[in-house]
């Protein structure tokens, strides 16, 4: 309960934008809670694999969905003007 407390009195004196900072950090951690770790066998080797599969693992425990092939050339197609290669 000393937590609560001790939490309540320093969220009153923050600012609004503050606090609204607090909301977001607040369900950062519960989503990453809630959010089952992707199991997976690949193992990047080289140092660039190994930070973009440290980006990747983290967008997905923040739950950004993952867009797969066909998704990804509709996308490319509308900020290419609606080109799409067929």
């Amino acid at each position: 309960m000393a937590n609560e407390v001790e939490l309540l009195e320093h969220w009153r004196e923050l600012t609004p934008e503050k606090q609204q900072k607090v909301l977001e950090f607040v369900e950062l951690l519960k989503s990453e809670s809630e959010t089952p770790p992707v199991k997976s066998d690949f193992v990047p080797q080289t140092p660039l694999g190994k930070k973009l599969w440290e980006i990747r693992q983290r967008a997905i425990s923040t739950g950004l969905k993952l867009l797969n092939e066909d998704e990804i050339e509709l996308e490319l197609a509308a900020r290419r003007g609606g080109y799409l290669e067929s």
